[in-house]
């Protein structure tokens, strides 16, 4: 808006001083043409001006009124030369012909307001007031053809004054309507401005909320999954309290059998008793896949650890762990199940599609994130892999993942990240969201 007020400002004042000064000039022009013009008409059969013409001319600029106003003229002739001047001096003698000069012999009248720098403009220059400059060609009245410039300059004091006025008033315009273009402007952005307010204060009110109620149902998932893993834990005790006890008093009741019975009936025996055995183990290896190791009184450290150690003792491979947590590190009872259980559905796919080939547990924590992941060293997972499939305690990466984002995380499952072969289940949990 200013650079628009500077340059409008600037083209509107400099159209008023062009179309003042050339006013003015036609007005000068013709009045002086009425006077000089029959004075010089010997110049257009001779080189000059007869001596009383001359004389003529010369009183016509200085004894009269008309000589008040124009303090000096010149006559010029083809090729730049002056034939007669109000300075006797310059008389006869002939100068670099300038664009104006040029311009007025194609017939067109040339004004400049207050511009003395040509070489024969000392005269004026010397006078130290404002002149109009004006050059007006000089036809012949028989054929009409140019036959002399005329130069002269006329006191221009009143038209600065005008100027001057002309061009505050159309500064002043210029600023008041671009003034009142900038209102208009400040108002709408203004009052876009208090609208955008507004609108940020209502999205930061439903940030605040959606954050509240993102915790709430964070806490709710938590306290589900705890109640999940309390009811998963009574499970596994009454599986190896209950059935599993059942089971090993039959196996005792088959031994107490065998003594009585016939060797046809040992036969049926012997296969009853590896049922009943396979049976208990079983149970047993569920029940200690429900319930995590006494989560609720260790570190999430010592979780992990235990649950490798029972993943390489179960199934006689070897586990390498990795963890940069501190020893002492504590974290919400929810966030220590579902490390655990993504531990443990891990290390199961792992020895179940990997036969338990490197497997390998990492646990860090960056900044306020935790990303636990288990990789193998198995033949890996093609392009598209189905991550909903059941895992072995009933769990399935489904809803192993449904656990993990109910807690604000992500869970994947994919080849290494690493680039080696192998497949890598990988969770990572933002622990600043987690109450």
């Amino acid at each position: 808006m200013l650079l628009a007020t500077i340059a409008v400002g600037f083209w509107v004042a400099r159209r008023i001083e062009d179309a003042v000064v050339r006013n003015t000039a036609n007005a000068t022009a013709l009045y002086m043409e009425s006077f000089i013009a029959p004075l010089i008409q010997d110049l257009a059969t001779a080189p000059q001006l007869k001596p009383e013409n001359d004389a003529a001319l010369s009183r016509l600029l200085t004894d009269t009124p008309l000589g008040s106003r124009v303090v000096s003229f010149k006559i010029w002739v083809k090729g730049a030369k002056v034939v007669a001047s109000s300075d006797a001096d310059i008389v006869g003698k002939t100068f670099p012909g300038s664009d104006d000069i040029k311009q007025a012999w194609t017939g067109q009248l040339v004004a400049s307001f207050d511009k003395l720098d040509e070489d024969e403009n000392l005269d004026e220059q010397a006078l130290g007031i404002p002149l109009l400059q004006i050059y007006a060609p000089i036809r012949a009245k028989d054929s009409g053809k140019i036959i002399a410039i005329a130069e002269f300059y006329e006191v221009a004091t009143q038209l600065k004054a005008d100027l001057t006025k002309a061009k505050l008033t159309s500064w002043l315009a210029v600023l008041l309507v671009m003034a009142a273009i900038g209102g208009c402007l400040f108002a709408i952005v203004l009052r876009g401005s208090r609208i955008i307010d507004r609108q940020v204060v209502d999205l930061t009110d439903m940030a605040a909320r959606n954050v509240s109620l993102r915790l709430k149902m964070q806490g709710a998932a938590a306290r589900f999954s705890q109640l999940n893993d309390q009811a998963l834990r009574r499970i596994g005790a009454d599986l190896h309290d209950g059935p599993a006890q059942l089971m090993g008093f039959a196996a005792l009741r088959l031994d107490a059998l065998r003594k009585e019975a016939s060797p046809k009936a040992l036969k049926e025996i012997d296969g009853i008793e590896a049922a009943v055995r396979e049976a208990i183990q079983e149970i047993r290896n569920i029940s200690r896949g429900v319930s995590l190791p006494d989560i609720d009184r260790r570190d999430l450290a010592e979780v992990i650890q235990g649950l490798v150690d029972a993943h390489a003792a179960r199934t006689q491979s070897e586990v390498k762990l990795s963890s940069t947590l501190p020893a002492d590190r504590d974290l919400p009872i929810a966030v220590k199940i579902c490390v655990g259980r993504v531990v443990q559905e891990g290390l199961t796919n792992a020895w179940r599609h990997a036969e338990g080939k490197g497997q390998e547990v990492s646990v860090q924590e960056e900044g306020h994130s935790l990303i636990v992941s288990v990789r193998d060293r198995g033949p890996g997972l093609p392009e598209r892999v189905a991550t909903s499939a059941e895992g072995s305690y009933g769990l399935g990466l489904a809803g192993l993942a449904g656990r993990v984002e109910s807690l604000g995380g992500l869970l994947t499952l994919g080849n290494r990240l690493d680039g080696r072969q192998g497949s890598e289940l990988r969770m990572v949990l933002d622990l600043g969201g987690v109450e």
